[in-house]
């Protein structure tokens, strides 16, 4: 199972997006994260990738309704708990989802093709890319 905790990859995120208003609020909203809060953001997270993997499992379409159901429900996730995640935000992240090895391992860790299937699920929900059936 591959680590991927965001401690590790701070000073990369900061040169990548350290400009970006999504960075800064991030980095307010999780400075103030109690153990608890962290607690509930990886049950809700967890959750949500269950209710993925039963959809992915069923062989229900990433193009589906209820796998958009679940990608609005991603994208609340990220906006609850770190920043305003615009569509067009959640879109990048889909795609860096499986372009970058390190998010694809650690989403893939609850399920190979997980993040496939997200990424797929996010561009079909945004009209942005193919769609994984």
């Amino acid at each position: 199972m591959s680590s991927f905790g965001p401690e590790a990859y701070a000073d990369e995120a900061k040169e990548r997006w350290g400009e970006t208003d999504a960075y800064a609020e991030s980095a307010r909203r999780t400075g103030l994260h109690t153990p608890d809060d962290w607690q509930q953001v990886s049950s809700e997270a967890n959750d949500v990738n269950q209710a993925l993997l039963a959809l992915m499992d069923a062989g229900i379409p990433a193009d589906s309704a209820d796998a958009a159901e679940l990608v609005d429900a991603h994208r609340a996730h990220i906006t609850k708990w770190f920043y305003t995640c615009s569509p067009e935000i959640h879109a990048g992240l889909g795609a860096m989802y499986v372009a970058d090895e390190r998010f694809r391992s650690y989403i893939n860790r609850a399920a190979d093709g997980l993040a496939e299937y997200l990424s797929a699920a996010i561009a079909a929900r945004y009209g942005s890319g193919p769609t994984v059936d």
